[in-house]
């Protein structure tokens, strides 16, 4: 294909969005106030359902043509973290949402971390306008010491005041979305096979298997074969966001599949394959290294992985303290991450991954946090009292610990004569010289003082009827199993092995 047919084939698309920023700032509000606007108030009995993205359309503010604008919800965070640990970008263009009463918090700064790691072009929404409190201009001011300055403030980064509740700035912001677009000229390649991400996922009991997929590239279709590296399957069926059945999707469009044979992780990139089996191929092939990790994490039993989150530097602080004052010469932690502010989804990923425990001082954790951390078995510990939570880490890093297996003698047989052998069995006669023998115990033998091999003693017997044990003095048969020939004279020690917690 030469450049100008590959040209041809590239289309404009519209932007994907992400709307990041601290919990409870209102990034969920904000995004329900335009689909209100956009999409709710033209639709009789509006929707009801959960979605994970959406698409509206807004005039642009230079031809006042109308213009598509692609949504990723709450959900969809999880899609952009995971996509950005890969250093790819599911997202063309964020919104840092912002409380202009409250300023900027722990997740302020983490939102501003990773939209400056994927490199997105932004703007600041500053939410709550409408409230007494707000103070946008204090907002901004404080931006500025995250290397985040506004337009009015000198710098190159648009924002708008917004009220989600009264609709102020919606309309403002849009145009701002569709202004940052039209600088990156965002195109999508038609001619392309599809591919893209997974932005949602769930199995419905009478469905199966839901996954909202957002096309990046190509044309993806009615009855294609799509897979990811945990799931593959036929499209059987094509829907917008709204539930409308279509026969294909563009790129940038959210697309809701139903066909594949298992539910796909949520994060993980999606593409079209010619038939099944290939498909299927991939997915084995692609799960591998998630398998290899997981068996170094369970030979790694000597480590224990945390993550620490905590109310003030001052606790965090106290905690990393009284962590180390744990003995780790027998198993070590490793604190993969401490930070302060609640407990997060970008958290959790992390602690599934690297399979860590999450212990929270004084902090809760947030609703879209819980929700994974039930999904994925990830183990969150709360506490109020440092002592207590250095005490769990202690207990938690104790039972990654083999139990020690202590060696009990108790008792000791002089052998007087052999009468069967039988492969690697044999049936003995001897004396107790000390203790007693019993069955199941586990036998040394020793010869000329020297230990000459290992064995289990099966049966024991005593004037040819089978007893639990023998005392000291008294004769007695045994059936032993072992590895080592045993002659006249040679002495067999029993003993027991018992397991016992092992400590630090």
């Amino acid at each position: 294909m030469d450049n100008k047919e590959q040209k041809e084939n590239l289309v404009a698309r519209p932007p994907v969005v992400v709307v990041l920023g601290h919990v409870d700032h209102g990034k969920s509000s904000i995004l329900e106030a335009i689909k209100d606007l956009k999409i709710t108030s033209k639709e009789s009995g509006g929707i009801t359902q959960h979605i994970a993205a959406y698409q509206i359309e807004h005039p642009s503010p230079d031809s006042g043509q109308a213009k598509k604008i692609t949504f990723i919800d709450t959900p969809g965070h999880e899609a952009f973290e995971a996509m950005r640990s890969r250093g790819a970008k599911i997202a063309d263009i964020a919104i840092l949402v912002i409380a202009a009463e409250e300023s900027i918090k722990p997740q302020t700064k983490e939102a501003i971390k990773h939209i400056k790691e994927a490199g997105l072009p932004f703007a600041v929404a500053l939410n709550k306008i409408d409230k007494p409190t707000a103070d946008p201009e204090k907002v901004k001011r404080e931006l500025i010491g995250q290397e985040v300055v506004v337009e009015s403030m000198g710098g190159n980064i648009p924002s708008v005041d917004i009220s989600a509740k009264t609709k102020q700035g919606i309309e403002e912001l849009l145009e701002i979305i569709l202004l940052l677009a039209e600088m990156e000229e965002l195109k999508g390649d038609v001619s392309k096979k599809a591919s893209g991400v997974v932005v949602e996922s769930y199995l419905d009991a009478k469905r199966g298997p839901i996954t909202t997929l957002i096309i990046e590239n190509g044309t993806l279709k009615k009855g294609d074969i799509i897979g990811t590296k945990s799931a593959a399957g036929k499209a059987k069926s094509l829907e917008d966001f709204q539930g409308n059945t279509v026969e294909k999707a563009l790129p940038a469009d959210p697309v809701v599949v139903l066909g594949f044979e298992q539910v796909p992780k949520t994060g993980e990139e999606f593409k079209t394959f010619e038939n099944i089996e290939s498909a299927k191929k991939e997915v084995k092939k692609t799960s591998k290294p998630e398998a290899s990790f997981a068996k170094a994490s369970e030979a790694e039993e000597r480590y224990l992985n945390l993550i620490i989150k905590a109310d003030v530097l001052g606790s965090l602080e106290a905690i990393e303290k009284v962590l180390k004052d744990i003995p780790q010469e027998k198993a070590a932690l490793k604190v993969l991450k401490a930070d302060v502010g609640e407990i997060n989804d970008s958290d959790i990923k992390l602690a599934q991954t690297s399979d860590s425990v999450v212990l929270s001082f004084r902090v809760k954790t947030n609703q879209t946090a819980q929700k994974l951390a039930l999904r994925e078995k990830v183990k969150i510990m709360t506490f109020e009292v440092i002592y207590e939570l250095a005490q769990a880490a202690r207990e938690l890093l104790e039972k990654r610990l083999a139990p020690e297996i202590l060696r009990k003698k108790v008792g000791k047989l002089r052998v007087l004569a052999i009468f069967k052998k039988d492969q690697n069995r044999q049936i003995i006669g001897g004396k107790v010289t000390e203790g007693e023998i019993k069955k199941d115990v586990i036998i040394d033998v020793y010869r000329n003082e020297e230990k000459i091999g290992q064995g289990k003693i099966l049966t024991v017997q005593k004037e040819k009827e089978e007893v639990d044990l023998a005392g000291k003095g008294r004769e007695c048969g045994i059936l032993f199993l072992g590895d080592v020939e045993i002659q006249e004279d040679d002495i067999l020690e029993a003993y027991i092995e018992e397991k016992q917690k092992s400590t630090l």
